[in-house]
Order: structure tokens, then sequence, then C-alpha cells
């Protein structure tokens, strides 16, 4: 999908232009092959810069050519279909003729507080800042997104005191891998901030400067706060894998006292219905009461033993 939009002098919400002007946001999401071509011949952008933005696995990072900055931040972004989150690469193209472009793959709603005027002094004509801006929004994405899975993490947890079932295990793990992710983007996304600061990809005003800082602080809380809830998950990973463990145990330490304790029976009437003469034992009237009775003692005294033992 291709996206024109420009800002008017003293307003923060765009309007949507028909065609490329200068001054102007270019918006590319899970663009088309002539939107490409489109692109490129119209801004004068180095297609190699943009055909790469459309590797999914494509890291953060910057890179300059011919004029043409571009940097790539991950973002992230919540599946519609299971509510899981994830991240993905965001490219933004500063092109020395007055335009910016913004090339994802996966079409989201991180760009949407721009296009509806709710980012304060945006203008598409002030490309640092708007790079800069970019990337504070997304460093609070990441904060929100974390406080979602936090929230998560907690209704998992209640749901685990209940049910030990190897499903929750596994979503639970699936959460834990969400976080990993994140803890990796947001680091690279960090070394991307720091070289923006010191000035080595685009020019910085004191202002914007101001603003990157921000970011980075927030995208640094973020860090921590991934860093804090995984340690967290696997601490009730690990927790709850032991309590299963345990009570496989249990059960299997039941079910082998109870088959001792059940065996006795079964010993004790094989032993005297074998065809061999017992005294008393075989002719008496009560013979089967009596066999009975020593059997179902003998269980009991096992029992009581296996018991005492904590075996059963």
């Amino acid at each position: 999908m291709l996206k024109f939009y420009k800002t008017a002098p003293g307003e923060n919400k765009p309007t949507q232009i028909k065609e490329i002007q200068p001054d102007c946001w270019i918006d590319l999401s899970n663009p088309s092959q002539n939107e490409i071509e489109t692109v490129v011949e119209k801004t004068k952008i180095d297609r190699d810069l943009v055909m790469k933005m459309l590797d999914d696995d494509e890291l953060p990072r910057t890179e300059s050519s011919n004029g043409t900055t571009l940097v790539v931040i991950d973002v992230p972004v919540r599946i519609s279909h299971n509510k899981k989150h994830t991240t993905y690469p965001l490219g933004i193209v500063i092109a020395k003729n007055r335009y910016i472009v913004t090339i994802s793959t996966k079409a989201s709603n991180i760009l949407d507080d721009f296009k509806k005027g709710l980012v304060k002094d945006f203008h598409t004509g002030k490309k640092t800042r708007f790079l800069i801006q970019i990337i504070t929004l997304v460093s609070a994405r990441y904060l929100g997104a974390l406080k979602e899975i936090h929230s998560e993490i907690s209704q998992k947890e209640e749901i685990l005191k209940k049910s030990t079932q190897n499903e929750d295990l596994i979503d639970l793990l699936a959460t834990e891998k969400t976080l990993v992710y994140f803890m990796t983007s947001l680091k690279e996304n960090d070394i991307v901030f720091q070289r923006l600061s010191k000035g080595l990809v685009v020019p910085l005003y004191e202002s914007d400067l101001d603003l990157l800082e921000d970011a980075m602080i927030e995208n640094n809380q973020a860090v921590e706060m991934a860093t804090i809830y995984r340690d967290v998950l696997s601490s009730i990973t690990e927790t709850y894998g032991t309590i299963i463990s345990n009570n496989l145990n249990n059960v299997m330490k039941f079910l082998a006292g109870a088959t001792i304790v059940l065996s006795i029976p079964t010993i004790i009437s094989s032993f005297l219905g074998m065809n061999v003469p017992f005294g008393e034992i075989g002719i008496s009237p009560w013979s089967a009461i009596t066999i009975l009775l020593f059997s179902v003692f003998a269980s009991l005294l096992i029992a009581f033993w296996l018991k005492k033992k904590g075996m059963l």
C-alpha cells in the first residue's frame, strides 16, 4: 500500500495527497513491485535501500547511500489471530531531495498517531524531527506492550494455580519467547539510538537531541522491564514444571503402593490354591472366610506400613 501525506503550516494532522510532493511523507506498507518502482522513480532514492526493507529479518541499523540515509528499527506489533506480540523492522529513509519514506513489510497502526494528528509539533517537512518522533513513539509502544504482557503473565499464573496442563505451560513459554524477541530488538534499537545521538547519522538540533534522550530513557526502561518479566516468567515456568513433575511422581508412588497392597490377596489365594494338602485349612467349612479375613488383614497391615513410610 502506498500513501502520501503532507502537513499544512501550523497543523499537526497531515492531509493525504494524491501524488508525491516535496516535503511530503511517503508511507510504503507491504508494497507491491509497482509501488516500489513509483517511489524510486519519483524520489530518486537508491532502489537497494527500499528492497532491503522487504526482508522481515532485517536488523536495526543505519546506512547511507548517495546522500540518502536509511534508519532501521524494530517495532512491536500485536498479532491479531492469536493476540501475541512480536517485532518487525520499520525503515525510515531520509532523502536529500526533501522526502521522507517509511517502509514496512506488514501493515500496522504504529504510525496512526501521526496520521490522526495526535503527535505534537509534527510536520512532514521536518524530517529529522519526524525520525526522532517515530523513535519516541516506538519506545512508548514497547512500554505499553510490556504492560500488556505483564497482565497476561498474571492471568496465566492464576490459571496455573488451578490447572497445570501442558497447554498452559506451552502458552507461558510462548510469552517468554516474545520477551526474548523484545529484549533483542530493544538492545539493537539502543545501538541505533546511540549512533543517532552522536550526530553520526543525521544532524541534530538541541531540541531533537532532548527528544531523542527521552526516547532512549524509555527504551532502557523497556529493556529493564523485559528482563524482569522474563526472569519472573522463567521462575514461574520452572516452578510449575517442578509441580507437574512432583504430581506425576506422587501418582506413580500411589499406584506402586496400591499395586503392592492389592497383590497380597492374590499371592495368598494363589499359594493356598495349589493342589497340595493344607491340613485343617483345606477341609474346614470356614476356610474361605478365614483366608479372606487373613488376606484383608495382611493387606491392611501392608497399607498401614506403606502409609507410615509416606509411600501411599
